[in-house]
Protein backbone atom coordinates (compact mmCIF):
# COMPACT_ATOMS: atom_id res chain seq x y z
CA UNK A 1 0.00 0.00 0.00
CA UNK A 2 1.43 3.16 -1.03
CA UNK A 3 1.81 6.67 0.92
CA UNK A 4 -0.98 8.27 -0.47
CA UNK A 5 -3.25 5.74 -0.34
CA UNK A 6 -2.72 5.11 3.40
CA UNK A 7 -3.23 8.75 4.11
CA UNK A 8 -6.79 8.98 2.03
CA UNK A 9 -7.66 5.85 4.31
CA UNK A 10 -6.63 7.45 7.68
CA UNK A 11 -8.88 10.95 6.44
CA UNK A 12 -11.64 9.19 5.72
CA UNK A 13 -11.82 7.09 9.23
CA UNK A 14 -11.15 10.37 11.07
CA UNK A 15 -14.46 11.61 9.18
CA UNK A 16 -16.36 8.68 10.14
CA UNK A 17 -15.29 8.82 13.47
CA UNK A 18 -16.01 12.75 13.69
CA UNK A 19 -19.03 12.12 12.29
CA UNK A 20 -19.98 9.04 14.50
CA UNK A 21 -19.03 10.83 17.78
CA UNK A 22 -21.23 13.89 16.67
CA UNK A 23 -23.94 11.84 16.53
CA UNK A 24 -23.68 10.26 19.40
CA UNK A 25 -23.49 14.04 20.99
CA UNK A 26 -26.42 15.32 19.77
CA UNK A 27 -28.21 12.29 20.58
CA UNK A 28 -27.10 12.46 24.18
CA UNK A 29 -27.55 16.28 23.94
CA UNK A 30 -30.87 15.92 23.05
CA UNK A 31 -31.92 13.23 25.15
CA UNK A 32 -29.95 15.18 28.21
CA UNK A 33 -32.30 18.14 27.12
CA UNK A 34 -35.58 16.24 26.78
CA UNK A 35 -34.93 15.45 30.68
CA UNK A 36 -34.31 18.38 31.75
CA UNK A 37 -37.96 20.05 29.85
CA UNK A 38 -39.52 17.37 31.09
CA UNK A 39 -38.09 18.06 34.66
CA UNK A 40 -39.34 21.53 34.07
CA UNK A 41 -42.49 21.00 33.11
CA UNK A 42 -43.40 18.97 36.02
CA UNK A 43 -42.04 21.55 38.37
CA UNK A 44 -44.25 24.07 36.24
CA UNK A 45 -46.96 21.57 36.84
CA UNK A 46 -46.87 20.84 40.29
CA UNK A 47 -46.55 24.97 40.51
CA UNK A 48 -49.53 25.42 38.67
CA UNK A 49 -51.77 23.09 40.40
CA UNK A 50 -54.66 24.58 42.18
CA UNK A 51 -55.25 24.70 45.59
CA UNK A 52 -58.64 24.26 47.66
CA UNK A 53 -60.22 27.79 47.96
CA UNK A 54 -60.15 28.35 51.23
CA UNK A 55 -63.65 28.37 52.45
CA UNK A 56 -64.88 31.14 54.18
CA UNK A 57 -65.93 31.62 57.38
CA UNK A 58 -70.02 32.36 58.63
CA UNK A 59 -68.67 36.01 58.61
CA UNK A 60 -67.27 36.34 55.34
CA UNK A 61 -70.50 35.14 53.73
CA UNK A 62 -72.57 37.57 54.63
CA UNK A 63 -72.52 41.75 54.93
CA UNK A 64 -72.23 41.50 58.86
CA UNK A 65 -69.97 44.00 60.32
CA UNK A 66 -67.84 43.90 62.88
CA UNK A 67 -70.66 44.52 65.44
CA UNK A 68 -71.45 46.28 68.93
CA UNK A 69 -75.07 47.13 69.62
CA UNK A 70 -74.32 50.85 68.62
CA UNK A 71 -74.32 49.57 64.75
CA UNK A 72 -76.50 48.44 62.33
CA UNK A 73 -76.10 44.83 61.73
CA UNK A 74 -75.28 44.80 58.06
CA UNK A 75 -72.91 47.18 56.61
CA UNK A 76 -75.90 47.73 53.63
CA UNK A 77 -78.48 50.04 53.74
CA UNK A 78 -81.81 48.96 55.61
CA UNK A 79 -84.23 47.76 52.24
CA UNK A 80 -87.04 50.01 51.39
CA UNK A 81 -90.35 47.83 52.17
CA UNK A 82 -92.34 49.65 50.08
CA UNK A 83 -91.31 48.00 47.51
CA UNK A 84 -91.45 44.68 49.36
CA UNK A 85 -94.72 45.03 50.64
CA UNK A 86 -95.30 41.25 51.68
CA UNK A 87 -92.34 41.11 53.94
CA UNK A 88 -92.17 39.55 56.74
CA UNK A 89 -89.57 38.72 59.77
CA UNK A 90 -87.99 35.61 60.37
CA UNK A 91 -87.02 34.77 64.08
CA UNK A 92 -84.20 31.83 64.40
CA UNK A 93 -83.58 30.74 67.84
CA UNK A 94 -80.53 28.25 67.19
CA UNK A 95 -78.53 31.17 65.56
CA UNK A 96 -79.50 34.27 67.49
CA UNK A 97 -80.54 36.14 64.55
CA UNK A 98 -83.38 37.74 63.68
CA UNK A 99 -84.06 38.29 58.97
CA UNK A 100 -86.47 40.29 57.15
CA UNK A 101 -87.45 38.59 54.33
CA UNK A 102 -89.21 38.90 51.26
CA UNK A 103 -91.15 35.23 50.33
CA UNK A 104 -87.44 32.85 50.70
CA UNK A 105 -85.36 36.06 50.26
CA UNK A 106 -83.31 37.65 52.96
CA UNK A 107 -83.47 41.22 52.51
CA UNK A 108 -81.67 42.08 56.10
CA UNK A 109 -80.03 40.02 58.42
CA UNK A 110 -79.97 40.98 62.33
CA UNK A 111 -78.05 40.18 65.21
CA UNK A 112 -80.63 39.11 67.97
CA UNK A 113 -81.20 37.79 71.29
CA UNK A 114 -83.89 35.78 72.50
CA UNK A 115 -85.32 34.84 75.86
CA UNK A 116 -82.80 33.03 78.38
CA UNK A 117 -84.47 28.94 79.49
CA UNK A 118 -86.38 28.71 76.47
CA UNK A 119 -88.60 32.14 77.44
CA UNK A 120 -89.71 33.34 73.70
CA UNK A 121 -92.70 31.20 72.19
CA UNK A 122 -92.20 29.80 69.20
CA UNK A 123 -94.93 29.92 66.12
CA UNK A 124 -96.18 32.00 63.65
CA UNK A 125 -97.16 35.83 65.06
CA UNK A 126 -98.29 39.17 63.35
CA UNK A 127 -96.74 42.55 64.81
CA UNK A 128 -99.52 44.29 66.73
CA UNK A 129 -100.25 48.08 67.08
CA UNK A 130 -98.45 48.84 70.16
CA UNK A 131 -95.12 50.52 70.23
CA UNK A 132 -93.40 53.26 71.65
CA UNK A 133 -90.11 54.90 71.98
CA UNK A 134 -89.45 53.86 75.71
CA UNK A 135 -90.65 51.72 78.38
CA UNK A 136 -88.95 50.83 82.17
CA UNK A 137 -90.17 47.71 83.99
CA UNK A 138 -89.65 48.63 87.59
CA UNK A 139 -90.27 44.90 89.03
CA UNK A 140 -87.11 43.87 86.81
CA UNK A 141 -84.92 47.10 86.73
CA UNK A 142 -84.78 47.21 83.14
CA UNK A 143 -86.33 49.37 80.40
CA UNK A 144 -85.81 49.50 76.58
CA UNK A 145 -85.99 51.88 73.25
CA UNK A 146 -87.63 51.55 70.10
CA UNK A 147 -90.68 48.53 71.57
CA UNK A 148 -93.07 46.73 69.17
CA UNK A 149 -95.45 44.51 70.24
CA UNK A 150 -95.75 40.90 68.36
CA UNK A 151 -97.91 38.87 71.38
CA UNK A 152 -100.16 39.82 73.79
CA UNK A 153 -100.07 43.47 73.27
CA UNK A 154 -97.25 44.41 75.28
CA UNK A 155 -95.80 41.50 76.71
CA UNK A 156 -93.48 40.01 73.91
CA UNK A 157 -91.82 43.02 72.10
CA UNK A 158 -88.72 43.59 69.43
CA UNK A 159 -86.98 46.30 71.70
CA UNK A 160 -83.18 47.31 72.18
CA UNK A 161 -80.69 45.68 73.92
CA UNK A 162 -82.11 46.50 77.46
CA UNK A 163 -81.17 50.01 79.48
CA UNK A 164 -81.32 51.34 83.69
CA UNK A 165 -84.08 53.81 84.81
CA UNK A 166 -81.96 56.54 83.09
CA UNK A 167 -81.90 55.08 79.93
CA UNK A 168 -78.12 53.96 79.71
CA UNK A 169 -77.63 50.62 78.18
CA UNK A 170 -76.58 47.47 80.66
CA UNK A 171 -73.20 46.44 79.27
CA UNK A 172 -73.33 43.31 80.24
CA UNK A 173 -76.60 42.43 78.75
CA UNK A 174 -75.49 43.89 75.77
CA UNK A 175 -72.73 42.03 74.90
CA UNK A 176 -74.61 38.88 74.70
CA UNK A 177 -76.78 40.54 71.87
CA UNK A 178 -76.16 38.23 68.55
CA UNK A 179 -74.26 35.52 70.57
CA UNK A 180 -76.59 34.06 73.19
CA UNK A 181 -80.29 34.16 74.48
CA UNK A 182 -80.61 37.00 77.32
CA UNK A 183 -83.69 38.27 77.47
CA UNK A 184 -86.70 37.12 79.55
CA UNK A 185 -88.71 36.44 76.33
CA UNK A 186 -88.79 38.94 73.79
CA UNK A 187 -86.05 39.75 70.82
CA UNK A 188 -83.15 41.79 71.45
CA UNK A 189 -81.96 44.19 68.92
CA UNK A 190 -79.08 47.04 68.21
CA UNK A 191 -80.01 50.71 68.67
CA UNK A 192 -80.27 51.35 64.38
CA UNK A 193 -81.84 48.19 63.82
CA UNK A 194 -84.62 48.56 65.86
CA UNK A 195 -85.23 52.09 65.65
CA UNK A 196 -85.63 51.04 61.64
CA UNK A 197 -87.93 48.16 62.92
CA UNK A 198 -89.80 50.83 65.39
CA UNK A 199 -90.10 53.49 62.30
CA UNK A 200 -90.85 51.06 59.19
CA UNK A 201 -92.63 47.30 59.65
CA UNK A 202 -95.99 47.97 59.34
CA UNK A 203 -99.12 46.66 61.80
CA UNK A 204 -99.69 42.84 60.84
CA UNK A 205 -96.56 42.02 59.33
CA UNK A 206 -95.90 38.31 59.80
CA UNK A 207 -93.23 36.70 62.28
CA UNK A 208 -92.35 33.66 62.62
CA UNK A 209 -90.33 32.20 65.47
CA UNK A 210 -88.72 28.90 64.78
CA UNK A 211 -85.90 26.96 66.17
CA UNK A 212 -83.65 25.80 69.23
CA UNK A 213 -80.51 27.54 70.81
CA UNK A 214 -78.09 24.78 71.81
CA UNK A 215 -75.02 26.92 73.07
Amino acid sequence: MNHRKIIKITIISLLVFFSLSYGAFQLISSKTKDVKVEAKDKAESKKNISKPAKIKDDKDMTNLRNFTYHDSSEKKAYPDLNSYPKAWIDVDIATQRMYVKDGEKTLYEMYASTGKKDATPRGTYYVQGERGEFFYTAPLKLGAYYWVSFLNHGEYLFHTTPTDEQGNYVESIAKTLGREPSSHGCIHLSSPDCKWIYENIPYNTKVVIHGEYKG
